[in-house]
């Protein structure tokens, strides 16, 4: 198959970079259905990126243990029809 040079704007940042005759005949080996959505450098950039992306941190809900009567925080909000146990009582419960 013959292939030619193709000029694809990046995605991410909007420049348009070259889909080479190399490239092409690479994805095709390799079986690649799609032609690449981002330059190489934001492709690399992606690559070094965490996998699941930086974490925030966890919300917390000031609650009274249903069981024994004292404070804690658990890690969701909680509705007043459930009981809220405190992380002791929780594992007793077991």
């Amino acid at each position: 198959m013959s292939y030619t040079d193709k000029t694809l704007t990046c995605r991410d940042c909007r420049q348009e970079f070259v889909f080479t005759t190399g490239e092409q005949a690479f994805y095709a080996e390799k079986g690649f259905e799609n032609e690449p959505a981002r330059c190489p450098s934001c492709r690399s950039a992606r690559k070094q990126r965490p996998a699941n992306g930086p974490r925030s941190e966890r919300r917390m809900y000031d609650v009274t243990c249903s069981a024994c009567g004292v404070e804690t925080q658990v890690p969701f909000n909680p509705s007043s029809d459930r009981p809220v146990y405190c992380r002791t009582c929780f594992q007793s419960r077991g």
